[in-house]
């Protein structure tokens, strides 16, 4: 008994330095650690492609899936799981297709026109300056004027010097990288086609993979921790399943009908404008304004009248996406209430950025969720069932009679 006691703490004793010493290396020695995991991620880019796009088109095969056993309820399930993954890919790679085909020789031409427009539209606002300076009392001496045009022509220099001296040098340096390296653009090709085949083979045998999962967990862990473990990863794919490919279909969706409405209306900027709503409508709450603000700034230029009738189509296209088509998506997929989204947009922006704040939504969901079972669960064993005892409690009667 003896022994075992002291095997426990000698292995306890042992993790715990470990630990500090990979915390101390990490955070203020050489990182090797914080290397090493970015090899790791590295070598293994291709099994993540793979993972994600098995986890994104699970759905989608399994749709195809029911739709065949109708059809041909005769054949084999691995011969019509075959059919649905090869339905599957061939509908992707076709939206994909269609998307560069159609979208990105239009928003090059469009970034073209705004590049080659770009004088013409500081002249614009240089001159709705000098207007309003000019109208205003407060700049009706011709030094204050002189100060807010001079202050603009040095803003205007800057962004020049700017363009001239940074943007257009790197922008030579990633084309030399691309075109001269063009060994790295092999590689990515490389993992990401590697990555489609892992994807193949994860959804061919994905109910086995599950199968196996759960008896190495269930030979790791007790029965009472495994039920919950299992619950816990049912609901975190819940969560996840629900927003993320919610999500992205939602702004798929978003982004082509701004795309056909604003074609519509022949709004200027319309491929620009449309990968700028879909692409930011994937942010909760904040997504819509990050996306109409700099859009309708492009189309104040062009025309002032175009762009009051763009803020409304945008806030119509909001309305119809928060009130009809995210709930027909989402549902209920996260559980939280408008504050915490906030919350967790805020801290997932100032960790990830944009990406932070795509996924800080699900995984304070998973983690909200957790909390509240764990809360029950203590209540619970506290004999407490009953929200009552927790409400606050009434005021005074002199209080009420004031």
């Amino acid at each position: 008994m003896k022994n075992k006691t002291y095997l426990h703490l000698g292995v306890t004793l042992i993790v715990s330095a470990c630990a500090v010493l990979m915390f101390y290396d990490t955070f203020f020695q050489s990182r090797v650690l914080l290397d090493f995991f970015d090899k790791l991620m590295s070598v293994l880019s291709p099994v993540i492609y793979g993972l994600v796009f098995a986890y994104l088109l699970a759905p989608i095969v399994d749709f195809f899936d029911r739709g065949i056993q109708k059809v041909l309820p005769k054949v084999k399930s691995s011969l019509v799981r075959g059919l649905s993954i090869l339905v599957t890919w061939i509908c992707v790679i076709a939206l994909i297709y269609l998307m560069f085909s159609i979208l990105i020789p239009e928003l090059v031409d469009s970034t073209k026109t705004l590049a080659d427009n770009f004088e013409s539209y500081y002249k614009t606002v240089y001159n709705w300056v000098n207007s309003l300076v000019e109208n205003q009392t407060i700049f009706s001496d011709d030094i204050y004027s002189d100060q807010v045009l001079s202050a603009l022509n040095g803003y205007y220099d800057k962004l020049v010097k700017w363009i001239t001296d940074t943007v257009i040098p790197q922008a030579q340096v990633a084309i030399v990288a691309v075109t001269g390296g063009i060994w790295s653009v092999v590689i990515f090709l490389k993992n990401l086609l590697i990555g489609m085949m892992i994807s193949v083979y994860l959804l061919a045998r994905k109910e086995s993979f599950a199968k196996q999962s759960k008896k190495i967990l269930y030979a790791i862990l007790p029965e009472t921790p495994y039920r919950r473990t299992l619950r816990a990863v049912s609901e975190a794919d819940r969560i996840f399943s629900g927003f993320v490919r919610g999500k992205l279909l939602d702004s798929l969706i978003i982004g082509i009908l701004c795309f056909i409405c604003c074609s519509i209306f022949k709004f200027p900027y319309t491929p620009i404008i449309s990968v700028f709503v879909g692409v930011t409508n994937i942010i909760p709450i904040f997504g819509p304004f990050l996306g109409a603000i700099p859009s309708a700034f492009l189309i104040l230029l062009v025309s002032p009248k175009q762009c009051l009738y763009f803020i409304l189509f945008i806030i119509a296209l909001q309305q119809f996406d928060g009130n009809i088509l995210g709930p027909k998506i989402l549902g209920k997929s996260t559980g939280i209430s408008s504050f915490w989204v906030i919350v967790a947009i805020v801290v997932g922006g100032g960790f990830g950025g944009v990406l932070g704040m795509f996924l800080g939504v699900p995984i304070f969901a998973c983690i909200s969720s957790l909390v509240n079972w764990f809360t029950n669960r203590s209540l619970t064993k506290k004999g407490v069932t009953d929200d009552a005892m927790f409400a606050p409690a009434p005021a005074p009667l002199d209080e009420k009679k004031d």
